[in-house]
């Protein structure tokens, strides 16, 4: 097995999906890269046995093999050589490997493909064809509020409806709840899956910056994207998610409007002078009057501002963790933002003023006691 490659262009499509590969997994082969070769046609595949991505880069051959290389060896090198063609040679017999480059040669030791793990079939799915921007978005604005608990596995995960009319993306970790609605990806059937945090940072970071279709397919345990030369494949996440709907408080009739930039500026300031256990920060709302303050009382520190704002409602004052408030509002972009709220004791939905067209978006932040601090 022979080909002839760019090395920046392997560079590249290499770099694309070496984010599955794990430092240290179960299976050492994975800790390869699994290089096939059809022609004039490599397919790169990276795989944790959760997520599998798959790349495809022209080169010059006319041979077929297959060959497994430890993914950070070959990504080090490639690293390390200007632009320029290089040649991949391999023994088919012992695995061995040689990169050939203009002015040097490189030998390192390959394994048998066939422990590679074989790439699970997503051919039969349900598919659906929508915009890499809206893709991108929707992760964006959902990640980040995924929990890190693996004792409750469903919350790991971005839930995904999807409809004839619009798709749902709901994320929570318990403490804050996103809900990202598109009315530009749409489904024939209604259906609905948990697509694991780690499969969907991985596609975040591989979306071009220019807008391209992506087409996705599910079946019932396994989720397919694909656009341009990148193909991936998760495992979605076999649990039930919690029932998000009765989680959002109805008849909110205090409405706070305010610029995100301020607010979230004020936040930051404030929430240096929190408590360092819990990061309590109270929002005191009075007639177009919002005062945020916080104290620490076992160091006796404290702050407080006061901004002005539009606010119809009654008089309330309110306690927030500022770690959680702080992600959510720096992860809108819109620049007002409307603060609905209708008890101390129940969570606030914050809603952007100008959204997009397509978009929809509702997130949710759980109060703290007052009386919490410690």
């Amino acid at each position: 097995m022979k080909f002839v490659v760019s090395s920046s262009i392997l560079l590249k499509q290499l770099s694309a999906i070496n984010g599955v590969v794990s430092t240290n997994p179960i299976v050492p082969i994975l800790e390869n890269f699994l290089l096939s070769l059809e022609g004039n046609t490599l397919t790169v595949t990276a795989s944790d046995l959760q997520t599998v991505m798959i790349t495809e880069i022209e080169v010059e051959s006319s041979e077929k093999g297959a060959i497994a290389i430890p993914a950070k060896l070959l990504l080090d090198t490639l690293r390390g050589l200007p632009e320029q063609p290089i040649t991949l040679q391999v023994n088919s017999e012992t695995f061995g490997t040689e990169i050939i480059s203009d002015n040097g040669r490189y030998k390192l030791s390959g394994e048998n493909p066939i422990d590679f793990p074989k790439t699970p079939a997503v051919n039969r799915g349900q598919a659906v064809n929508f915009s890499s921007t809206a893709l991108g978005a929707a992760i964006s604005n959902t990640l980040f509020a995924t929990s890190t608990d693996d004792l409750r596995p469903a919350m790991t995960g971005v839930f995904v409806q999807m409809g004839t009319e619009n798709a749902t993306f709901v994320a929570t970790d318990g403490h804050r709840l996103v809900r990202y609605r598109r009315t530009d990806i749409k489904s024939d059937l209604d259906t609905s899956m948990i697509i694991q945090r780690k499969a969907l940072n991985l596609l975040k970071s591989c979306l071009p910056s220019e807008d391209v279709p992506v087409k996705a397919e599910f079946t019932t345990s396994n989720a397919f994207f694909s656009f341009g030369t990148i193909r991936m494949i998760c495992r979605l996440i076999d649990e039930r998610f919690p029932d998000y709907e009765n989680a959002i408080p109805t008849n909110n009739q205090n409405t706070l409007t305010i610029s995100r930039l301020e607010i979230l500026s004020s936040l930051r300031r404030i929430s240096i002078y929190s408590n360092r256990t819990t990061h309590q920060v109270r929002l005191k709302l009075s007639l177009n009057d919002l005062v945020i303050s916080a104290e620490d009382l076992d160091y006796s520190n404290e702050a407080n501002e006061r901004l002005m704002c539009e606010y119809n409602g009654d008089d309330m004052e309110i306690g927030f963790n500022a770690k959680f408030l702080i992600e959510v509002l720096g992860n809108l972009s819109s620049k007002t933002i409307s603060f609905e709220l209708s008890a101390p004791n129940r969570a606030g939905l914050i809603i952007p003023i100008d959204q997009e067209e397509n978009e929809d978006i509702l997130m949710l932040v759980m109060p703290v006691m007052l009386n919490t601090y410690v």
